[in-house]
């Protein structure tokens, strides 16, 4: 069985897609980048200020899916700059505790001219 998981807690799909679906025990998230899901707009202007924006974001779709960051077994990452990685890793490491497998790659753009997107894969 596969169900849909929306939050309004997390910013509202800007596309045909859905924040995140089940597939039996297993939860994949949608890219979720920096948008404040109560002004639908993109605040944060550096790496760390949005990449905190996006672990905000994926917790909320997390909780509604009934898991957590404890529980993410894969993340991509995408970057606009390969030099935020290490900002990035900062982050990233004060979420992903449990080190989950990671690919994370630099694009040349990314919606809405965001620095950071992240995507995971969770057991439910």
């Amino acid at each position: 069985m596969i169900k849909k998981v929306y939050t309004s807690a997390a910013p509202e799909a800007i596309g045909p897609y859905s924040q995140a679906i089940i597939c039996g025990n297993m939860l994949f998230t949608s890219g979720q980048i920096p948008i404040n899901p109560a002004t639908g707009n993109v605040e944060a202007e550096d790496i760390t200020a949005q990449a905190t924006q996006v672990m905000k974001n994926l917790s909320a779709v997390l909780a509604e899916a009934g898991t957590s960051f404890e529980k993410v077994v894969k993340t991509t990452c995408f970057l606009s700059d390969m030099g935020d990685f290490a900002a990035f890793n900062a982050v990233y490491a004060e979420y992903f505790t449990s080190k989950p497998a990671r690919s994370c790659v630099a694009v040349k753009t990314l919606p809405k001219n965001v620095l950071v997107e992240v995507e995971v894969i969770a057991e439910i």
